[in-house]
């Protein structure tokens, strides 16, 4: 056993900030398979996620996330914006923050490196591979990396 599934007795609280429904559900059909026990949050656009993050509102509850998988292609506020305010708020600064999105643009990729994405990953369009990789972000995240306890 790894420190981290030695040290959660709390769920991994997860933010997803994705506006396509079928990815939604996907993503929480990939994590109700998990050995980890999860709580995924979703938000449907970036000045959500921005809400969501700074519990504003409806979110003045909501637990601080332990991985943010966003989107960059997003309504009201999109993915590169949502990044920007996370890594300038001394905050939110230290969540992890994945970009998975359907771009392969190298520009979208270098962008979002240049801002501090934690990793960029390509959604892949069949079933079976996008839940590979959902399970694969989860394993990574929680069970082979020391994340920083949530503030």
């Amino acid at each position: 056993m790894n420190m981290n599934s030695e040290a959660r007795v709390s769920p991994i609280e997860i933010l997803l900030v994705e506006d396509s429904p079928g990815d939604v559900r996907l993503t929480q059909e990939a994590l109700k398979e998990s050995k980890l026990k999860n709580n995924l949050h979703v938000v449907g656009d970036g000045a959500e996620a921005m809400n969501f993050l700074r519990k504003k509102g409806k979110y003045a509850a909501v637990p601080r996330p332990d991985l943010i998988l966003l989107d960059l292609n997003l309504p009201k506020k999109d993915g590169r914006e949502v990044l920007t305010e996370i890594k300038l708020d001394n905050n939110l600064v230290h969540i992890p923050v994945v970009i998975l999105t359907v771009s392969r643009s190298e520009e979208d990729i270098l962008r979002s490196y240049g801002l501090h994405a934690n990793c960029y990953i390509v959604k892949p369009i069949d079933f079976n591979q996008f839940i590979s990789v959902v399970k694969a972000i989860e394993n990574f995240w929680f069970t082979i990396v020391k994340l920083p306890p949530r503030g």
